[in-house]
């Protein structure tokens, strides 16, 4: 499977493209700026988008998803409990000095449990609220990798000071979810480098109660 990581935007979000060679099918996590660069390495892959999965409804990984979606066609998933951030996309640009992007629509809300069969493969929907109310995860077990969004961190979680933010629940859905899987998964962060679930148990200072 190909997998490439682009950090795009100003607050360099990962978004995460995955592809199968076989299909020339795309998924595409988070397109949150750089639509450009991230139509070159669809297009050096030989990639077509049929899915964008937004982990949640910030702007730095919602921001470019309606451009992506009008330039590929492709359904946009999120979860429908962010859907009030996404009214407050005004706000969220002003913040961080960013200009308004389009606001996207949801072809397909997610819900727990859900799986979405993109790029030949099945990601499975963990609904992780804390960072936002809607903020989801991706597991996909044919890796070994999970998608984070911005509930985990190398070393750190999710900021729960922003609007809809809760802490204890954040860590609540680290241990009710990611708990669940094995510690050699890989982690893909919302931002910065990748790590393992087991490191962070065992290093994560934010994660030693648990």
């Amino acid at each position: 499977m190909v997998h490439e990581i682009l950090p795009v935007g100003p607050l360099q979000c990962n978004c995460s493209i995955f592809g199968d060679p076989a299909t020339g099918k795309a998924l595409v996590v988070d397109p949150g700026d750089n639509i450009p660069q991230i139509e070159r390495i669809l297009a050096k892959h030989g990639l077509t988008v049929e899915a964008i999965v937004i982990t949640h409804a910030h702007i730095d990984h919602i921001g470019g998803a309606q451009k992506l979606r009008n330039s590929t066609g492709a359904p946009v998933y999120m979860h429908s409990h962010d859907d009030k951030l996404q009214d407050l996309l005004p706000l969220q640009a002003a913040w961080v000095g960013m200009r308004v992007p389009d606001r996207t629509d949801i072809d397909t809300p997610l819900r727990d449990g859900d799986i979405v069969r993109a790029a030949g493969a099945e990601f499975h929907v963990l609904h992780t609220p804390g960072h936002t109310p809607g903020s989801i995860s991706l597991w996909l077990p044919s890796e070994t990798k999970l998608v984070a969004g911005d509930t985990l961190f190398l070393d750190s979680i999710g900021r729960t000071d922003l609007p809809y933010g809760d802490g204890p629940q954040l860590l609540r859905s680290i241990h009710d979810k990611y708990f669940q899987l094995p510690d050699e998964a890989i982690v893909i962060p919302g931002h910065g480098p990748i790590t393992t679930l087991g490191r962070e148990k065992e290093c994560n200072y934010f994660l030693q109660d648990l």
